[in-house]
């Protein structure tokens, strides 16, 4: 072999031992981000410690790390019950949760990604609590307590989801819906409420009418009575000289008599 060949040989396996090198180096750390949490597998079985933000040495080609977002995330979930009147209601509840940290590697070993905890995990629990929260009450009490049926479903949903390392931090009904049957039981009772409340009004328009016309009737009566006991014979008297304009009538009775009050001439002179 010649000087250059060999030359060429040094040289050729050099490249491959650096190139070797820079694999294994690039093989042998991870960078983990703020906000995620790593968990390193070495030959398929996840090792105990979970990788927080920073640089972190593993065994290279034989270990591989999982990656999982800390931050808060936010999925809408379905769910369906049975109130304790039997009626059935539907809800989608927007949830929002992050993992714990602490926790991330028995997430790795029992349910893997994010989307296994969604499906497997938040979505059946969600539906769990939401039969918990709604068998507590009747259909109506579910919509004028909306905020209690919330509250219980949020302590129901914490503690199943706990103990599987999601943490919720907030949730929020996003639609609610009962039966067509109910919706239209609604609509029958607040027509019928309406008509009682117009059946009453008119009740008692025409209870006031008729207190009104007793009282007038009862004014009536006491005028025309107080009239009789101040109308004596002298004052009819009285009253009939004070509107007589002096003149005689035209006319004459059948008789040729003069139709005129009977004047007392005596009771004339002295006043």
């Amino acid at each position: 072999m010649s000087s250059q060949q060999a030359q060429t040989w040094q040289t050729t396996a050099l490249l491959v031992l650096v190139g070797i090198v820079a694999l294994l180096g690039l093989n042998a750390f991870v960078i983990i981000n703020p906000g995620e949490a790593g968990v390193i597998s070495i030959l398929g079985k996840a090792r105990d410690g979970e990788l927080l933000e920073g640089i972190h040495i593993k065994p290279p080609f034989v270990s591989r790390v999982d990656i999982y977002d800390l931050t808060v995330q936010k999925f809408e979930v379905p769910a369906q019950s049975s109130t304790r009147d039997l009626q059935d209601l539907t809800a989608s509840f927007a949830i929002n949760f992050r993992l714990d940290p602490a926790q991330v590697v028995n997430i790795r070993r029992t349910q893997g990604s994010l989307q296994n905890i969604v499906s497997k995990i938040i979505a059946p629990q969600t539906q769990e609590s939401f039969k918990i929260a709604a068998a507590r009450r009747t259909i109506e009490e579910a919509i004028t307590k909306r905020d209690e049926l919330k509250q219980d479903f949020d302590m129901a949903l914490g503690d199943r989801l706990n103990k599987y390392g999601i943490i919720i931090l907030d949730t929020s009904v996003v639609d609610l819906k009962f039966s067509p049957e109910f919706s239209n039981a609604v609509e029958e009772k607040q027509i019928a409420e309406q008509r009682a409340q117009r059946a009453v009004y008119v009740a008692q328009e025409a209870e006031q009418e008729a207190e009104a016309t007793i009282n007038r009737s009862k004014g009536q009566a006491e005028a025309q009575r107080l009239l009789r006991e101040t109308l004596t014979p002298e004052l009819l008297q009285k009253q009939a000289i004070e509107k007589w304009d002096g003149k005689f009538p035209q006319v004459m009775g059948g008789n040729g008599a003069l139709p005129f009050i009977n004047l007392d001439t005596a009771k004339l002179a002295t006043k």
